[in-house]
């Protein structure tokens, strides 16, 4: 959960102890001038998901691996316990080097398959399109309207794909907790799993929406830029992400503005909270509390402050 000022994470041990921590916010990035200024402000997304997402995950991790491996070591008996620490057999917390190559690997995957294969699989039907459309204008918006189709359907199709996998639904589970506790702080309504049950899985200010108008306002981006030889093609898509998520970032936050737009509301935020549907379980009263600790931990820290 991330306040104003702190950022707070709380996470359930192998034993069923939830364990939080908490750490103030930088003010480099989320107090100074430039983080106010439209277009640029997006950068405080961007760091939430690859800096305090990741930072966050890693610690999550860690407590899994540290429970798992008190665990192993009160099932080994007293004489084979030197022999396995020495043998090494168990494995370590996840380190920073570690942490750092999967979220490098991770954005190499996500730019690949999102960014990359699209202009592939488009590369292979250009010949038709040129020779099917006498206008090359037409011929390059019909490309580049092409890469955006594959590339909305390559995402929509990976978010069901992992979510089928009992781990990607767990977590899913914890982010409709996420919600559902958002949703209820916000009414004002007893911080308690019953209560907390009561509210949406959805919630309008998702990261999902975001990932899903990024996908969108791609389209609209890389088709002004015609269709020029692919390996700068590549590039620019690549290249163009940062300025891709600023104007999706301003245009959520000009439809959270205008609510009372019905345009706005059917194609920005409609279309999120539907996605919604592939990226939230219902949780249960366990994964509701890890929620709650977890904003009861930054408000507290914030309190503090």
């Amino acid at each position: 959960m991330r306040g104003k000022k702190y950022v707070a994470c709380a996470v359930r041990d192998p034993r069923g102890n939830i364990i939080t921590t908490s750490e103030p916010l930088s003010p480099a990035i989320y107090a100074s001038r430039w983080a106010k200024i439209p277009f640029l402000r997006a950068v405080t997304i961007l760091w939430d998901t690859l800096v305090l997402g990741t930072r966050m995950l890693m610690y999550s991790a860690n407590i899994a691996v540290e429970g798992e491996l008190q665990k192993n070591a009160d099932a080994v008996p007293a004489n084979r316990a030197a022999s396995a620490h020495t043998a090494n057999e168990t494995p370590q917390a996840i380190s920073t080097g570690v942490a750092l190559g999967t979220v490098l690997i991770a954005l190499a995957f996500g730019i690949g398959l999102f960014f990359v294969l699209p202009l592939a699989l488009v590369g292979l039907a250009d010949p038709y399109l040129t020779a099917s459309l006498a206008n090359a204008d037409a011929a390059s918006f019909a490309s580049n309207l092409l890469e955006g189709v594959i590339r909305l359907a390559l995402f929509l199709a990976y978010i069901y794909l992992i979510g089928l996998l009992p781990d990607v639904r767990r977590v899913f589970a914890y982010h409709g907790a996420e919600h559902k506790t958002i949703a209820a702080e916000e009414a004002g309504a007893a911080l308690v799993p019953e209560t907390i049950q009561q509210y949406s899985k959805a919630h309008a200010r998702c990261g999902t929406g975001f990932l899903l108008v990024v996908v969108v306002v791609s389209i609209f981006v890389f088709a002004l830029l015609g269709r020029p030889p692919m390996e700068w093609r590549i590039l620019s898509r690549i290249l163009l992400v940062p300025v891709v998520a600023a104007l999706s970032y301003e245009l959520i936050k000009f439809a959270s503005a205008h609510k009372a737009n019905p345009l706005l509301n059917y194609l920005v935020v409609q279309p999120s909270l539907a996605l919604q549907s592939l990226t939230t379980r219902e949780p249960d009263a366990q994964m509701i509390e890890v929620a709650v600790a977890a904003l009861q931990t930054v408000k507290n820290a914030e309190e503090r402050r």
